[in-house]
């Protein structure tokens, strides 16, 4: 949905996005890979407003920072 702008599941292209959010907490749209809401990742919502099919992206910078938080965890 992300890219070519169509749901997968039903064809409709009533796509809305949702952006990821980082709030007090780590309350949000979001992926905590540390112990402050500065260590969060947003994630971004993709949702069918026909359907009610979801995707979750999270921009390509900020893959590394969650595989490097995943290999300091073991």
């Amino acid at each position: 949905m992300k890219i070519n702008k169509t749901c997968p599941k039903c064809q409709s292209a009533d796509i809305i996005r949702i952006d990821g959010s980082v709030g007090a907490y780590g309350v949000g749209n979001n992926v905590m890979v540390g112990a402050t809401i500065f260590s969060a990742v947003k994630v971004n919502r993709y949702i069918c407003c026909n359907c009610g099919f979801t995707e979750e992206w999270i921009d390509k910078n900020d893959i590394d920072k969650i595989s490097n938080s995943r290999k300091a965890k073991r």
